[in-house]
């Protein structure tokens, strides 16, 4: 994988993976880092959950349901020019990796990151080849797995923050906003590869 993706050239680089919640995205981000780096090249990690609207201001917008948090949650406007913008731009020496903290809340996009000529980008997140910010990328994974997979993987994950909501909240607003999102932009013949990753230790590519 990362071979493929070093085989693109050597300027910047920008990569998006994509798949349902509690896919492994984020692992499988930080892993094709290590490799990348390895390679002597400057990598870049960025989640697109860093740049989601402020929770406080989830009054002015439906966020809670399955298709108000796939239409509202994310701030694709912030994506694009605090991060994927700049790492564009031949010209541009920085960028904002986050932007809201969805833990604390805490605005970063004050905080830029040096941004080297020859830099990786990897970004991981839901929804991460929607038309508004499909066209960045250079290289686009999907990581395959079954919907109820992702529910109680999710689930599980999130038990000690949403408690015993935790498994409706994964069915009901983030299955719901993914079944949108198939319908709707149909990401997988996006994807340069795809690959099942039902079972974290033997990650298996899905021929396309």
């Amino acid at each position: 994988m990362a071979r493929s993706v070093l085989e693109l050239g050597k300027g910047r680089l920008l990569v998006g993976i994509d798949g349902f919640t509690a896919a492994g995205k984020t692992s499988f981000g930080h892993e094709l880092a290590e490799r990348i780096s390895a390679a002597g090249r400057p990598v870049l990690r960025a989640t697109l959950d860093d740049f989601k609207k402020p929770w406080k201001d989830r009054h002015l917008y439906d966020r809670e349901s399955g298709e108000g948090y796939y239409r509202n949650a994310y701030d694709y406007d912030r994506v694009r020019s605090l991060l994927l913008e700049p790492c564009r731009s031949p010209g541009a020496t920085s960028c904002v990796l986050c932007s809201i903290d969805p833990l604390t809340q805490r605005d970063h996009s004050g905080e830029t990151t040096p941004l080297a000529s020859d830099a990786v980008l990897i970004v991981d997140g839901v929804f991460a080849f929607r038309p508004e910010i499909n066209a960045y990328w250079d290289f686009r994974v999907w990581l395959q797995v079954e919907a109820e997979l992702s529910v109680q993987r999710g689930a599980e994950r999130d038990q000690d923050r949403a408690g015993s909501e935790a498994e409706s909240i994964h069915r009901t607003r983030y299955l719901v906003a993914e079944q949108i999102y198939l319908q709707e932009v149909d990401p997988l013949p996006k994807a340069d590869i795809v690959i099942d990753n039902s079972v974290f230790q033997k990650p298996r590519i899905v021929p396309k």
